[in-house]
């Protein structure tokens, strides 16, 4: 028999399940949705609910989006040569703060990490081959995470998929610490590291 009551208990496994909420997390959340009005806890539950029923990946870069194409991709004023990859929609929002980048982006959702068994078949780099492929696209820019990871993941790409197109393949330039995320990054580091990219 556990230490508490069975829905709270299911609660705390539920939020342990989420990325960065470690047991202890789980365990204050739980209490604190507990405490609070059942007004405000149904507003988090709608807003979940929400976000299942009307968002998305777009069909063409895989950022979020509340129909089959995101903002960005429906719009025209954007340059339509230059590629922009990511490992996960927030690291878009992160580049967006900057006002750097004009082009698109294409959302991998993940990187490769053999530990973790994910592979390039488990990311969206097949995808990103086709875009290349039936797009106008003159240069892809790889903005991975500076980790083991994201450095592995812009070598696989750059070496295996990118190499047989005639384009440009760049890579941020430094300025972004090494074993960071580009979601941390402040928007002056980011912008120094978009405009001083260098060709792989």
């Amino acid at each position: 028999m556990g230490a508490y009551a069975k829905p709270v208990e299911v609660l705390i496994d539920e939020l342990g399940r989420l990325p960065g909420i470690g047991p202890k997390s789980a365990q204050r959340i739980a209490f604190h949705l507990l405490k609070v009005d059942r007004v405000d806890a149904q507003r988090l539950a709608d807003a979940v609910i929400e976000l299942k029923d009307k968002v998305s990946f777009c069909e063409t870069c895989f950022n979020v989006s509340e129909g089959a194409e995101c903002e960005i991709c429906g719009d025209p004023r954007r340059e339509q040569h230059v590629l922009c990859v990511v490992e996960e929609p927030k690291d878009i929002a992160a580049l967006e703060k900057t006002g750097a980048f004009k082009g698109r982006y294409h959302v991998l959702l993940g990187a490769i990490n053999p530990l973790e068994g994910i592979g390039p078949e488990q990311i969206k780099i097949r995808e990103l081959a086709l875009r290349v492929a039936s797009e106008d696209i003159t240069e892809v820019i790889l903005c991975t995470n500076p980790n083991l990871e994201g450095e592995t993941t812009a070598a696989f790409i750059a070496s295996k998929v990118l190499a047989p197109f005639e384009i440009k393949v760049s890579r941020l330039a430094s300025g972004l610490p090494v074993g960071g995320d580009l979601e941390y990054a402040d928007e002056l580091t980011l912008g120094r590291a978009l405009e001083g990219r260098q060709t792989l």
